[in-house]
This record gives C-alpha cells, structure tokens and sequence, in this order.
C-alpha cells in the first residue's frame, strides 16, 4: 500500500469515498499490505477494478491542483481569488502568502454558512501534501470551484517569491 499511496497520493481519500477502506481502524490497511490483500478482505472487490478507479481519482485531483504560475497570473489579472491558508497558525505566523486568510474554527463557520460555493477558492497547504483533502471537504460541500496549490506555499516561495521563508518541519 505505501507504494500505492506514493503513486497515488489520494489513494487513501479515495479508497475511503469509494470503499469505505482506510478511514478507520476496522476498515484500514498496513503500509505493507498489497492491495490484493486489502481487497481480498472485502467482499466482491476486483483489484483491476479499484485500479481503475484509483487512476480516475489521481486524474480528477491533478485537475484539482493549480501551478502557482497559474495563481499569479490570477492574481496579477485581477480575478477575484479566495486564498484559504489551511496550515496550523505557527507556520502562519512565519510565512504567508499576502492576501491569504488563515482557516479557523471561526471562519470554517462563516465559509460554510455565507461564502458563495461558486467563488473560486484557492487552498494553501505548506508542501500541498494536505490542501487536496481540504479541497474534497469543500466540494463535498458543494463549492464548485475549489483549487489546490501545486506545491504548497513551499512551491510559491520557490517559484514566484522568493522573499516568503521557506522551512522545514521535523
């Protein structure tokens, strides 16, 4: 499974939607196991199946993600961008992309209960490792047009601003 997760870094999201394997202790998996083995302990799942399934799902996330070449550009034109920083507030407090908005309890809220689901909604992780499970969370509450940072603010202070810190976590 750990070299399924490394080709499809969805994989477990989309195993979970799907399946229902891998969310919890009773339906998940060890790093070791094959998907064979995995799928073997449901009833009627076939592996070629979940494959296809699984290259479906890694092709809508790719759709999902967005250069930071791409969110420049948006940017600089002007087009009306919701930049949501889902990274703990330490990292917050060390380096930021201007004009984004750190997620909060409060602002989890205030998105969900007034933000138009169509406003194109930009997530911000610190290598995009994370952004793409927040952008599912969002869909799965109808926002139509939610994006991922390719890359994470670790990309965007590589590629387009070199004067936001980069860092490392341990």
């Amino acid at each position: 499974m750990s070299e399924l997760l490394e080709v499809f870094p969805g994989a477990q999201r989309a195993l979970f939607r799907q399946y229902h394997i891998g969310g919890c202790s009773s339906c998940g998996f060890q790093p070791g196991e094959t998907l064979e083995a995995v799928c073997a302990r449901q009833t009627g799942l076939v592996v070629s199946d979940v494959i296809e399934f699984l290259q479906s799902s890694h092709e809508q996330d790719q759709r999902v993600l967005m250069t930071p070449q791409e969110l420049a550009a948006l940017r600089k034109s002007g087009a009306p961008v919701r930049l949501l920083d889902i990274r703990p507030r330490e990292e917050w407090d060390t380096a930021r992309i201007e004009g984004a908005v750190l997620l909060s309890n409060p602002l989890m809220q205030e998105i969900l209960s007034q933000w138009p689901r169509t406003d194109l909604v930009v997530v911000c992780d610190h290598q995009g490792r994370l952004g793409l499970d927040a952008a599912a969370y969002f869909q799965g509450h109808g926002f139509k047009n939610v994006r991922c940072l390719r890359g994470g603010l670790d990309a965007w202070s590589r590629e387009i601003d070199p004067q936001i810190p980069r860092y490392r976590i341990d």
